[in-house]
């Protein structure tokens, strides 16, 4: 599969379109998110071996999120400086080594826990893949692009399709074993696809990356994000052990379930981009939100099995939709220094992944219901809803989204002509 890249003009400015790179970012990050939680898909068979307690279980998931989280920052650091190319590359040999390590000794709580941090590297694909494909494309196109890219968390269907149910032919640690099988293949397709765009921001200072910090609106996003896709890998990762110890369903039954709110969130996920652009990312966010604290809501009255699925499935729809609304603004702001910023924001979203599955075992263990935990969850979106409203109210770019001056402008020209 050979593709030349070809030339846009943007509003001035040159973009390239290069759809090998943005499907083989696809595939390291659809790759890179199976192998991230994929502890959280084997979590039942897991927990039941080594008789863990609930508040272990809940760590045990947790973990790689956190490593995974926290490697964002440095990694989204060394793609801008060195390129997404080179950087995944790397990524995907370094994950050899803790499967092959979890195959060989994963016999007890320390040791997985040692493996879950190091498969922390492959949550980090999100700060070096995302912005490889980013930089193909103009301002106008980054939502779709984006929410393309990122539809690789689809990986967590796939993990809970795939996982449970040769954990139940060869053992847990079989499947650790046999994942190395397609990380090589993708290693192979991502090394022969992935090109870095020539308008990529090379050996800028490390001053001139950490001026983003600075910026009040990184924190926003951090914050949105820690709602978003903290939720969705958080919940996409406990909800095998929350479905067995809440309803006692059979590990591989619980696998296909998670699979079913994986999906509905990962599909939807360039579905989020695409409206944002169209529409604009904050008023999305706006809306969803308040779908995401009202299924919280619904959770934390701990249904029957059905309707508790179904209300699951619809606040990963929300997650999913929210992933690809708060990388749509990303870009506008932050086009310079995309892979940092990616990186933050993206490390800051996973630590309230590490924080869901963490606080849902912790309460279950000391109340005996997972209902307070929803409870809070519910209570941090909705204040999220209000922040965002604030902002919108107060902040012309919030308002506007971030779209450019220019663009509106020429709008405007255009009806007034």
């Amino acid at each position: 599969m050979t593709s030349s890249p070809t030339a846009h003009t943007a509003e001035g400015s040159h973009a390239y379109g290069h759809k090998p790179t943005v499907f083989a970012a696809f595939l390291h990050f659809d790759l890179s998110f199976m192998i991230w939680v994929l502890l959280g898909a084997l979590g039942v068979s897991i927990s039941e071996s080594l008789g863990l307690s609930a508040a272990q279980k809940g760590l045990m998931v947790a973990v790689p999120i956190l490593s995974g989280s926290l490697m964002r920052i440095p990694l989204g650091l060394l793609s801008d400086r060195f390129g997404g190319r080179r950087v995944g590359i790397a990524m995907l040999l370094a994950l050899y080594l803790p499967l092959l390590a979890g195959w060989r000794a994963g016999t007890s709580l320390g040791v997985l826990i040692a493996v879950g941090l190091l498969l922390g590297v492959a949550g980090a694909s999100f700060a070096v893949v995302l912005p490889l494909a980013s930089r193909w494309y103009p301002p106008e196109r980054q939502g779709l692009v984006m929410g393309i890219a990122a539809a690789g968390n689809s990986g967590t269907v796939v993990a809970n399709l795939v996982a449970p149910r040769i954990a139940a032919m060869v053992g847990w640690h079989g499947v650790l074993a046999l994942t190395t099988i397609p990380l090589t293949l993708v290693l192979i397709v991502f090394a022969a696809l992935a090109k870095d765009s020539p308008t990529r921001v090379t050996k800028q200072s490390l001053t001139s990356y950490l001026t983003v910090l600075r910026e009040r609106e990184l924190w926003w996003f951090c914050l949105f994000y820690s709602v978003t896709f903290g939720g969705y890998v958080g919940l996409s990762s406990f909800m095998p052990i929350l479905l067995r110890d809440q309803y006692k369903v059979p590990a591989v039954t619980a696998g296909y379930l998670t699979a079913l709110a994986a999906l509905a969130g990962s599909g939807l996920r360039p579905l989020g981009g695409y409206v944002a652009d169209r529409i604009g990312g904050v008023r999305l966010l706006s809306v969803l939100f308040l779908g995401i604290a009202t299924t919280y809501a619904a959770a934390s009255r701990i249904p029957a099995l059905t309707p508790m699925v179904a209300v699951l499935v619809t606040a990963m729809v929300c997650l999913g939709l929210g992933n690809g609304a708060v990388f749509q603004l990303v870009p506008q702001c932050f086009r310079r220094q995309i892979g940092i910023a990616t990186g933050v924001v993206g490390a800051v979203g996973g630590l309230g992944g590490f924080m869901l599955p963490t606080m849902l075992g912790q309460f279950k263990q000391h109340t005996g219901s997972f209902a307070a935990g929803f409870i809070v969850l519910g209570s941090i979106a909705a204040c999220a809803l209000l922040l965002l409203r604030w902002l919108m109210a107060t902040n012309v770019n919030w308002k506007l989204s971030w779209r450019r001056a220019e663009v509106v402008g020429e709008k405007v020209r255009m009806r007034a002509a």
